[in-house]
């Protein structure tokens, strides 16, 4: 990431490596697009396009199920049957906040515990059902145009995940751990935009939405680089949205 973007522009000036790593951005440098749906992260798509049945394709002939991806949650993985889903990766050069791509109350999370695997693009083409392996954190919300979930998969020498409103979720104990916020009195709730997230080094992000909810733009295509706030995918029947404040 470009020092002159972030709010301190002096490495000198952060604690750690990590402080360094998950530096914040000055406001204003990643304006949201006139779209629904806008990029979450800083980095480059690795696949998207339609989840064929409960199967989302990884890279070179390699898949894996939704049940998996998900911790087993059959329920909720049945909501994105024959939906959409964007991979998209964070190089350790990125900026490494996760933002969210559409307004959105949390509803659930799962931590799942897991492997370690890097996840760059000869990992993802060589290793069987890769973020369906790897630890990851899974963020269920209900947006505008309902349900999508946001999955924020760990990786080799990633120290960990965190969210705006947990703190840090890994590495907890190397056990699944579930949270219903639906049922809590006050809800999490994020505006298109608004910080949901980091990894503690580059990682991947996988979004995925339910059946003819989303339509990708032409320029979202794999191997396109993402900014926070570029124009992703719009809402089914619906194109773009009145522009948002800048960040």
């Amino acid at each position: 990431m470009d020092l002159a973007e972030a709010q301190d522009s002096d490495a000198a000036d952060y604690p750690s490596f990590n402080a360094f790593f998950t530096r914040p951005l000055k406001p204003g440098v990643r304006p949201l697009a006139d779209s629904d749906l806008v990029c979450p992260v800083d980095g480059v798509v690795s696949q998207c396009g339609a989840i064929h049945g409960d199967r989302v394709f990884q890279a070179k002939g390699r898949d894996f199920s939704l049940d998996e991806l998900l911790g087993g949650d059959t329920a909720r993985s049945s909501t994105f049957k024959n939906g959409m889903f964007a991979t998209m990766y964070l190089s350790p050069r990125d900026y490494h906040r996760v933002h969210m791509p559409a307004a959105g109350r949390l509803t659930a999370t799962c931590y799942v515990p897991g492997r370690l695997f890097s996840v760059n693009a000869v990992t993802s083409g060589g290793v069987n059902r890769l973020f369906a392996r790897n630890e990851r954190l899974v963020c269920y919300f209900e947006g505008p145009q309902g349900p999508f979930a946001m999955v924020l998969v760990g990786a080799m020498i990633v120290a960990g995940i965190e969210t705006v409103w947990s703190g840090q979720v890994a590495p907890p104990p190397r056990r699944a751990v579930s949270m219903d916020y639906a049922a809590l009195p006050e809800s999490v709730s994020l505006d298109r935009g608004d910080e949901m997230g980091r990894f503690l080094l580059g990682s991947t992000v996988i979004l995925l939405f339910p059946p003819a909810a989303a339509v990708f733009r032409g320029a979202f295509t794999p191997g396109a680089q993402t900014r926070i706030g570029d124009a992703m995918a719009d809402f089914d029947g619906h194109q773009g949205v009145s522009s948002d404040p800048m960040m």
